[in-house]
């Protein structure tokens, strides 16, 4: 045991070296073991074909995908920060935070701060959009609008679905899954380092939310979904508890899949989508903005008598 303990006294460039090491190694461990498992699931001439962007009209490769980005999600997300925090601190559920009680209030405004932060977010994401770059980088915007087009493709693909047992599925794969494990892995580990390496934990928060957004390599959306980061991490430290981010991200990916499958099944108006994102938003945007602010200072305010000991963890320090 004392070999184990021995990674709690680890640096903090070490154990960022570490944590990507054991994240690459668990991605490694569940893609061999899903490979063994998939092959009665799908038999061995699927997985000697395995399906590609050109077959996304096949919905056996459509089940193929799902399942290998399944057992991505949790190779990659969920089980690393149980490893990391087992092995940084000896008490998984401590050191990510997820023993930190949260009330109903808190839950209700962090609702409220979902729906209310949406047209922000598609403004933001409007303007990213229109990104353009320089002559000279031409053959890098190409690259980025290709991966772009590539993933939304993909996602398009996912999204398709024509039953309740489908769009279950794809709320546990695109929602639960990843504000579960992007949310442990990125706030619970990647921004307690970052945090206690610069101690502060406004940085802690912005250069996780950065790495969050980047392993994406959805370039076209990466403001947005920086700000999303930026805003869990805000949550974490404010609440004290891991659940108030997962459950902001659970909401903020859930509404978007549920949205998506009423739209193809023309119950809601298109429309929707667009709410915050044309060229006539700006007043809402900035109406949105100041809501997000407002529910995120009573966030703070409604949990400071809940955690008060949070203010002294090592993963809030301050100059």
């Amino acid at each position: 045991m004392k070999a184990f303990t021995a990674f709690r006294d680890m640096k903090h460039l070490s154990q960022l070296m570490f944590s990507i090491f054991v994240v690459i190694a668990s991605f490694l461990a569940f893609m061999v073991l899903s490979l063994v498992i998939a092959i009665p699931l799908f038999g061995l001439d699927s997985m000697l074909s395995i399906p590609t962007i050109d077959e996304l009209n096949n919905p056996e490769s459509i089940r193929i995908l799902k399942y290998f980005q399944v057992v991505q999600s949790i190779g990659i997300f969920v089980v690393p920060p149980f490893v990391l925090g087992w092995l940084f601190h000896g008490n998984c559920a401590q050191y990510l935070c997820l023993d930190k009680r949260v009330n109903f209030p808190s839950v209700f405004l962090v609702l409220l701060l979902s729906f209310a932060a949406s047209p922000f977010v598609n403004f933001i994401a409007g303007l990213n959009e229109k990104m353009l770059f320089p002559e000279w980088l031409s053959e890098v915007e190409n690259w980025m609008r290709n991966a772009e087009d590539k993933a939304a493709e993909i996602t398009g693909a996912f999204l398709k679905v024509e039953t309740i047992g489908g769009l279950a599925f794809n709320i546990f794969m695109i929602a639960f899954l990843p504000a579960i494990g992007e949310e442990l892995l990125f706030r619970g580990v990647i921004q307690r380092i970052f945090t206690n390496w610069t101690r502060n934990y406004h940085w802690g928060i912005w250069i996780s939310a950065l790495l969050f957004s980047a392993l994406h390599l959805q370039f076209y959306g990466f403001i947005p979904r920086m700000f999303l980061g930026v805003l869990f991490g805000y949550l974490l430290i404010w609440s004290g508890s891991m659940w108030l981010p997962i459950i902001a991200h659970f909401i903020n990916n859930g509404v978007a899949v549920v949205a998506i499958y009423l739209i193809d099944k023309e119950l809601l108006n298109p429309e929707i989508e667009e709410i915050g994102s044309t060229s006539d938003s700006f007043y809402m945007a900035v109406i949105s903005l100041v809501l997000i602010i407002i529910f995120l200072t009573m966030i703070k305010r409604q949990n400071s008598t809940i955690n008060p000991e949070f203010t002294n963890s090592d993963i809030t320090h301050n100059p």
